[in-house]
């Protein structure tokens, strides 16, 4: 088969390779009107997947379908403005939204596709009209609308984790008494509203971050408990080869099966995005050399100099951003000590060193100052770095799943680190 680059961004149709599997087990749960909650670590296609299921099933025509991405939302009022947006292309389940908010809402015309600038438009108005007190009222009001639509809708929504973790810890990334109230509440909401339209609409929650652990620090993990979890694993090695081989088709490259190998031996875990950001790198390399073959010294090079370099940097430097985001400042300093200690013991990371952590950041946090961060425990730490695919147990501690993460993590942050057993 052939199959065209993926670039940067989700991808569905003739660019969404193999997760057939995937697709059928999401595909039963949507049948069977499961509320999900997609977990994955980072680049490994859970948006695509989500893309491609609802395209399946729109075009299958038995379901509605409404794709909602909240990394911009601010509080629950913008989450459910955003809601009632993207749902204008179900006519039926807009209607009904239009009705209830008739006072101030404008005309639009619909169609396949939404114009940018009336969706905009009503977005603002939309906004306007949900403040702090009636938030939960307008909500219902919604759901409500989308459970009436005529067919059943799946709704999926992205990055609620980045919402609920701005909910929770604010810009000075404190937990506060009241914010944690507030995203019970928002919380109760969901599943209050997830149980009552069970069999009219399906839930199914992503992110770039996962939502359990953000949960787990604040205790309130059993707000999330209709979510039936759905872990997204990455593609075995074969899968990744055949993956390189179709797109080595297309493109007119040979890659023999000994430099396909080698390519993913080097990713160790076959994260679908870096296996295609491996190939296009080694493609324009190719190309640029005038040369339709590639060897395993190219491999080398390109992995040296494109994947661990500044072109690669600009990719996975997204992970030490949302490692900040989810942890903050004093969280990040714990993550980015265990990492780089990891990374320079040929990525293990070991229970001996994890205790002497213990007892050097309880040291550092008394000696912090008031005006910082609360400190984050180091346990809370390798919870979240475990469930989102940095590290997995191994045996007397721990070990970096993605070789290609662990050579850029040495590469970044390795060169003047001293591992704490010799501090």
């Amino acid at each position: 088969m052939s199959l065209k680059k993926a670039g940067a961004n989700w991808v569905e149709g003739d660019r969404f390779f193999d997760r057939e599997a995937d697709i059928k087990a999401l595909s039963s749960r949507v049948r069977g009107g499961t509320h999900t909650l997609l977990t994955a670590q980072r680049r490994m296609g859970k948006t695509s997947l989500v893309r491609e299921l609802l395209r399946r099933l729109a075009v299958e025509g038995n379901f509605e379908t409404i794709f909602v991405d909240l990394e911009a939302a601010a509080d629950p009022a913008d989450a459910i403005a955003e809601i009632g947006v993207q749902s204008m292309p179900a006519q039926g389940a807009w209607r009904r939204i239009r009705s209830r908010f008739a006072n101030i809402l404008p005309e639009v015309e619909l169609g396949a596709r939404v114009d940018a600038l009336a969706a905009a438009d009503v977005r603002v108005k939309l906004r306007a009209g949900i403040d702090t007190g009636t938030w939960r009222h307008k909500g219902d009001e919604v759901l409500a609308a989308l459970a009436g639509n005529e067919r059943p809708v799946v709704l999926a929504i992205d990055e609620l984790p980045i919402l609920v973790n701005r909910l929770l810890k604010g810009r000075d990334h404190r937990m506060t008494p009241e914010r944690t109230e507030a995203v019970d509440e928002f919380l109760s909401w969901l599943r209050k509203n997830g149980q009552a339209h069970r069999g009219r609409i399906c839930m199914i929650l992503s992110g770039s971050v996962s939502l359990e652990p953000i949960l787990r620090q604040a205790g309130l993990s059993a707000k999330a408990n209709i979510f039936s979890p759905f872990d997204l694993k990455p593609w075995d090695e074969a899968t990744a080869e055949a993956c390189l081989a179709a797109l080595a088709k297309t493109y007119c490259l040979d890659l023999p099966l000994v430099v396909r190998t080698d390519m993913c031996r080097r990713l160790r875990c076959q994260v679908p995005h870096h296996v295609q950001q491996f190939f296009a790198s080694l493609d324009e390399y190719l190309k640029r050399a005038g040369r339709g073959e590639a060897s395993l010294e190219d491999v080398e090079q390109v992995y040296t100099r494109e994947m661990l370099g500044a072109r690669g940097q600009m990719d996975l430097e997204h992970y030490e951003t949302r490692l900040r985001m989810v942890l903050g400042v004093e969280g990040y300093r714990v993550a980015l000590e265990i990492l780089t200690e990891a990374a320079v013991n040929g990525g293990l990371l070991s229970n001996r060193a994890i205790d002497r952590y213990r007892e050097y950041f309880p040291a550092q946090a008394r000696n912090s100052s008031r005006d910082e961060a609360d400190p984050v425990p180091i346990d809370d730490v390798l919870h979240l770095l475990e469930h989102d695919g940095y590290l997995v147990r191994d045996g007397d501690g721990y070990q970096f799943i993605s070789g290609l993460l662990e050579d850029w993590w040495r590469a970044r942050h390795g060169g003047n680190f001293v591992p704490i057993g010799k501090r």
